[in-house]
């Protein structure tokens, strides 16, 4: 079954700042408050709700349902970091066409305080707390820097090639005014400059953590039509968990494995696509996507992106079109709403100062829950704006 009679709409980032004093459930009721307001819609109307949060505890998702006054048909707690907004843009979407709810609205919602991510990340598994935290090798710096030095070495890759992503990105941020490092230019030099923190990686190559939440509606595309707004519907869509397990190190994951049917199913091809946002808490993350789903062949995304700007208007391949995460800021899991939100507002046309022109048809993929040399869950969404 395809997604064909299935659109997403009205999508929200609230509230990113490095730090925040409030919960994750008061991001997440301010987040379906906007989507709700944008929608002319009471909250009676949703009856789906799927919430993905780090920070949540110890509140759950059905406690947030009583927070927010929803009374609800079905609910999801979706725990897939990086690549939740994709999938609970796809769950949500057969959830409507099995008939459990009618209206859903999907949001990620994180808070921040000066300790949260430290202890976030003492305990974000069994596998990091008991094999990696003790042995000074916790937090996802460690972990990255063990995945970029596997690419660079069996690549051949040298630390400028790296440079583009965060360059290029931290120029598309200065034209999105949320971006937590937008008003800070970033040149290749300063790239290049910046201070070691785990090697191979460098600061601009390390993802901010800070607080902020991301949502979208998802809902009949008749009933869009009903409401006056204007929507996106999903041309395919895939989830994948656990790709390539006897990998030593992890530098093929689930792009590699369903790209090429995401792209078949949908009917296009890379030329048709406009823009692409993609998971980025690091670099390399955006050099295996762009392999993975096929735009070049594995070890070369370096030279591919010095043939294909980043920039949203530079004529390339538009990507992370509002900085990414690692120009706005890493809100927890709300960094896996963070591309198909933006995406959803360059297909609407409504993305301001930062607008792909004419952007038709966008690609988001995700990537998360990393413990130690692989991430476990991936996705990937072809997204077509409405005529």
């Amino acid at each position: 079954m395809d997604y064909a009679d299935i659109v997403l709409t009205s999508p929200v980032s609230f509230g990113y700042s490095k730090f925040s004093e409030h919960s994750a459930t008061w991001f997440a009721g301010n987040v379906l408050r906007e989507m709700l307001s944008d929608a002319g819609l009471d909250k009676s109307a949703v009856d789906g709700f799927s919430l993905s949060s780090f920070s949540l505890a110890p509140d759950t998702a059905p406690s947030v349902t009583e927070s927010l006054g929803l009374t609800l048909r079905w609910l999801a707690n979706i725990p897939f970091g990086g690549a939740s907004g994709v999938i609970a843009a796809k769950r949500a979407a057969r959830t409507i066409q099995a008939g459990d709810a009618n209206v859903v609205a999907c949001i990620g919602a994180d808070t921040l305080g000066p300790e949260d991510f430290k202890n976030l990340v003492a305990n974000f598994s069994n596998a990091t707390k008991d094999a990696s935290y003790p042995y000074a090798g916790g937090g996802p710096n460690l972990a990255f820097a063990l995945l970029t030095q596997a690419y660079m070495e069996k690549f051949g890759v040298v630390r400028q090639d790296f440079a583009q992503v965060s360059v290029e990105q931290r120029y598309n941020a200065s034209y999105y005014e949320p971006a937590l490092l937008g008003s800070k230019p970033l040149s290749t030099q300063d790239y290049l400059d910046s201070r070691a923190v785990v090697a191979p990686l460098h600061l601009f190559d390390c993802v901010m953590p800070c607080a902020g939440a991301d949502g979208f509606l998802v809902m009949h595309a008749d009933k869009a039509r009903e409401l006056g707004l204007a929507a996106v519907s999903i041309a395919s869509a895939f989830e994948c968990f656990n790709a390539f397990p006897d990998d030593a190190v992890q530098l093929r994951v689930g792009w590699s494995l369903y790209g090429q049917e995401l792209l078949g199913n949908a009917g296009i091809k890379h030329a048709d696509i406009d823009l692409m946002e993609s998971y980025d808490d690091y670099p390399v993350v955006v050099m295996l996507q762009l392999e993975g789903m096929g735009f070049c062949e594995p070890g070369s995304a370096a030279a591919f992106l010095k043939e294909h700007s980043m920039r949203f208007d530079g004529g390339g391949l538009p990507h992370n079109t509002n900085g990414g995460q690692l120009s706005v800021g890493q809100a927890g899991a709300a960094g896996g709403f963070l591309g198909i939100v933006e995406a959803l507002r360059q297909l609407l046309h409504v993305s301001e100062n930062n607008q792909v022109p004419d952007a038709e048809v966008a690609l988001v993929t995700g990537y998360g829950m990393v413990n130690y040399d692989r991430g476990i869950c991936s996705s990937g969404m072809v997204l077509r704006r409405q005529g």
